[in-house]
C-alpha cells in the first residue's frame, strides 16, 4: 500500500474525533484494511480481541453502560456479522448506544453469491432500524459514521455501518463542497427537555390528589438518584425499581421496595399491587402482569423518549424530559405533607422482605444456597466494585439478595436476558477501569455458553490491570434451572433431563490451567472465606460453588401463589426426583405465607 491516506485511516480518525478509545471485535478479510489502519495509528483507538463476535458486540453495550460512551464493534462480512446480531439485540432492547462497523465482500461481487456474501442491510434491517447504512463511496464514510453515532446517542441504540472491503483501500478523499456530497462534523449534544409547565402543574395535582403513592424507578433516573429519594420523602411514596433500574436506588432505605417482576420482591409486589397512584420514572419494564390493574391507580410517568409515555400502562399524564430536571421542577411545585399511615405500611413490608431474604438463604438445601452465596457476595463487595450478573437463575438471586453498595455499578442483558453475556460485560468494565475490582455473577449454563471461552481472553490481557481483581462466581448446579423451573411453573412439566442437564465442568480447574486461581466450595460455611481469598487474590479468580437446582424460582405473592398447583404438578410427575424441590417449594411458600399472605394487602 502507498503513503496516502486510505479510506480506512480516515475511518479510525474519525472514530477518534468521536472519543472512541475501544473497539471491541474479531479480525476477517473484510474489514483487514480497517485493522490495519488501526495498527497504523499505533493501535488507537485500542483493539480488543473477543473469542466471538457475539462475545464482542456484548462488550460493546456493556462499555457503553458502565458509562465509556458510544459502544463500537467491528466484525468482517458473512459468519462475522451474524454474529453480532445477539449483542446488537442487546442494545436494542435496553436502549444502548452501540455502533457496527461491519466489512463486506468487494462491490464487484456483490449480487454474484459470491463467498461469505449476504444482503448485510437486510440483516440489519430490524436491529439497526434507526440507522444502517451500506456506504458506496469514499465521500459517503464520514457522513456515515457521523450520523451513525449522532443516532445511536440520539435514540440510544444500536446503529450500523457497513463498508466493503475494496472500498476501505481506496484514498481517503478531502472535504469538497459540490453537489451530491455532504460534508458533516463529528458533533453531538445532549438536548435539555422539560415538559410543558401544564403537563407539569397536571402531574402535580394528580400525585397531590394519591394516598398511596407508588414510584416505579428504571434506568432512566441514572443521573436522577437523589430527585428519586427527595421526591419519594415528599409524597410518602415507596420506590419499586425494573431490574435496569436497581443500580439506581438505595436499596438500604426503608421504603426501597426492590425489584418488581416475577424475579422481584415481596414488598414491591406489594407496593405496585396496592398503590393508588402510580409515577413512572425512566422505566420500559415489560412486566406489565406485575403493574397496578388497569383503573387500580391513576398514573404519570416521565421518559426522556416520548415513544415511551403510556406504553405499558395506562397514565393520565406524560412528561416527556430529562428524568433529573423534570422530578426538580415537580419538586418545586409539590408541597410537603405529613407521611400519613401507607408509608408506614411500605416499610413493614420492606423489612420483612429482608427477613425473608435473610429467612431463605439460610434454608438448608443440598450443597450451598444460591441466594446464600449472593447475599454473602454482597458483604464482600468493595466500595469501588463493579459487577456483571450472567442471564438465568443468577438474575433472581441478583434481584432479590444483592444489595449494592452506592456507587457500585451492576449490569446485566436485561430484556433480551441472553445468556453468555456475563463474562464480556465484565471485561468490558475492567478495560474501561482497570483500577476497580470486577465480580461477574454466573450461572453454569451461561459460562458454558461463552463464559468458559472468554477466560481465556481475560488470562490473556489481566497482567496489564492496574488492579488484577476479577472474580468470576459460577454457581455450578450442572442444571439449566431456570428453564427447568420454567417447566414446572408455564407448562406443569417435570423437568425433562436431555434438555436440562449440563456436562460436568471443572471451572476452578480450568482457571488454574489459565494461569488464574481457581476456589471451589461445596459446604455454605466455606463462603465467607472463599469471597474474602477471590477479594484479596493477586490475580483473577474463578470461585466456583456447588449450589442445589432446586432452589425455587417462586415469582412474589400473590402472583407465586397462583403458581404452585402448576409447580406441584411438575415435580410430582418426577416421583422421587422431585421429592427435594417439592419440599423447598413448600418451605418458601410457606415462608412467604406467613410474612406476607396469600394476598395483595
Amino acid at each position: 500500500m502507498s503513503e496516502q491516506q486510505l479510506v480506512a485511516d480516515s475511518m479510525v480518525e474519525r472514530l477518534r474525533l468521536w472519543g472512541v478509545e475501544r473497539i471491541f471485535g474479531y479480525s476477517g478479510d473484510g474489514i483487514n484494511t480497517f485493522l490495519g489502519a488501526l495498527r497504523r495509528a499505533g493501535n488507537r483507538p485500542e483493539f480488543v480481541q473477543a473469542r466471538h463476535e457475539e462475545n464482542a458486540a456484548f462488550m460493546a453495550v456493556a462499555h457503553a453502560k458502565y458509562g465509556g460512551g458510544v459502544g463500537v464493534v467491528t466484525a468482517t462480512q458473512g459468519p462475522g456479522a451474524v454474529h453480532l446480531l445477539n449483542g446488537l439485540y442487546d442494545a436494542k432492547l435496553d436502549s444502548v448506544p452501540v455502533v457496527a462497523i461491519v466489512g463486506q465482500q468487494e462491490r464487484t461481487v456483490l449480487g454474484s453469491q459470491y463467498q461469505q456474501e449476504i444482503d448485510l442491510p437486510t440483516l440489519f434491517h430490524d436491529v439497526a432500524a434507526q440507522f444502517c447504512q451500506q456506504v458506496s463511496t469514499p465521500e459517503q464514510v464520514p457522513m456515515a459514521l457521523d450520523r451513525a453515532f449522532r443516532t445511536a446517542l440520539a435514540t440510544r441504540s444500536p446503529c450500523v455501518v457497513i463498508v466493503p472491503h475494496d472500498l476501505q483501500q481506496e484514498p481517503a478523499p478531502e472535504p469538497t463542497q459540490e453537489h451530491g456530497v455532504v460534508v458533516t462534523a463529528p458533533q453531538w449534544n445532549r438536548p435539555r427537555v422539560l415538559p410543558q409547565p401544564d403537563d407539569l402543574q397536571a402531574a402535580v395535582s394528580l400525585l397531590q390528589d394519591g394516598s398511596r403513592v407508588a414510584l416505579l424507578v428504571g434506568q432512566g433516573a441514572r443521573q436522577a438518584q437523589q430527585q428519586v429519594v427527595d421526591l419519594a420523602r415528599r409524597l410518602g411514596a415507596g420506590i419499586a425499581t425494573s431490574l435496569l433500574g436497581k443500580p439506581y436506588v438505595d436499596e438500604s432505605l426503608p421504603f426501597a421496595c426492590g425489584v418488581m417482576g416475577h424475579l422481584g420482591t415481596p414488598a414491591s409486589g406489594f407496593l405496585l399491587g396496592s398503590c393508588d397512584t402510580l409515577l413512572i420514572v425512566g422505566s420500559n419494564d415489560p412486566w406489565t402482569e406485575f403493574y397496578p390493574p388497569p383503573g387500580a391507580a391513576r398514573a404519570v410517568q416521565i421518559d426522556l423518549d416520548g415513544r415511551n409515555i403510556g406504553n405499558r400502562y395506562p397514565i393520565e399524564v406524560g412528561l416527556v424530559g430529562d428524568a433529573a430536571e423534570t422530578l426538580d421542577a415537580l419538586l418545586d411545585l409539590l408541597p410537603v405533607r405529613e407521611p400519613g399511615n401507607w408509608i408506614q405500611q411500605v416499610e413493614d413490608r420492606v423489612r420483612a422482605g429482608r427477613d425473608l431474604a435473610r429467612e431463605r438463604a439460610a434454608t438448608p438445601v443440598h450443597g450451598v444456597n444460591p441466594e446464600l452465596v449472593v447475599q454473602e457476595m454482597g458483604g464482600h463487595l468493595p466500595a469501588d466494585a463493579q459487577v456483571a450478573v450472567d442471564v438465568g437463575s443468577s438474575v433472581y438471586w441478583y434481584a432479590r439478595q444483592l444489595r449494592l453498595p452506592r456507587g457500585v455499578p451492576a449490569h446485566l442483558s436485561s430484556t433480551l436476558a441472553s445468556m453468555g453475556c456475563g463474562v464480556p460485560y465484565g471485561l468490558a468494565a475492567k478495560l474501561m477501569a482497570p483500577q476497580r475490582p470486577v465480580v461477574v455473577l454466573s450461572g453454569d449454563g451461561a459460562m458454558q455458553m461463552a463464559g468458559v471461552a472468554e477466560l481465556i481472553t481475560v488470562s490473556r490481557l489481566w497482567r496489564k490491570w492496574e488492579d488484577p481483581r476479577f472474580v468470576v462466581c459460577v454457581l455450578n448446579n450442572r442444571d439449566l434451572a431456570e428453564v427447568s423451573w420454567e417447566q414446572h411453573e408455564m407448562e406443569g412439566d417435570p423437568r425433562f433431563q436431555p434438555s436440562q442437564e449440563l456436562p460436568n465442568f471443572p471451572y476452578s480447574k480450568y482457571a488454574d490451567l489459565l494461569g488464574l486461581r481457581g476456589l471451589e466450595v461445596t459446604e455454605p460455611g466455606g463462603l465467607p472465606a472463599a469471597w474474602a481469598l477471590a477479594l484479596s487474590s493477586d490475580r483473577p479468580v474463578v470461585l466456583e460453588v456447588a449450589s442445589d437446582p432446586d432452589v425455587p424460582l417462586l415469582p412474589p405473592f400473590p402472583a407465586g401463589a397462583a403458581k404452585l398447583e402448576s409447580m406441584r404438578q411438575g415435580l410430582a410427575q418426577q416421583g422421587p426426583g422431585g421429592e427435594h424441590a417439592r419440599q423447598l417449594l413448600d418451605t418458601y411458600a410457606e415462608q412467604e405465607e406467613r410474612l406476607f399472605g396469600s394476598g395483595r394487602s
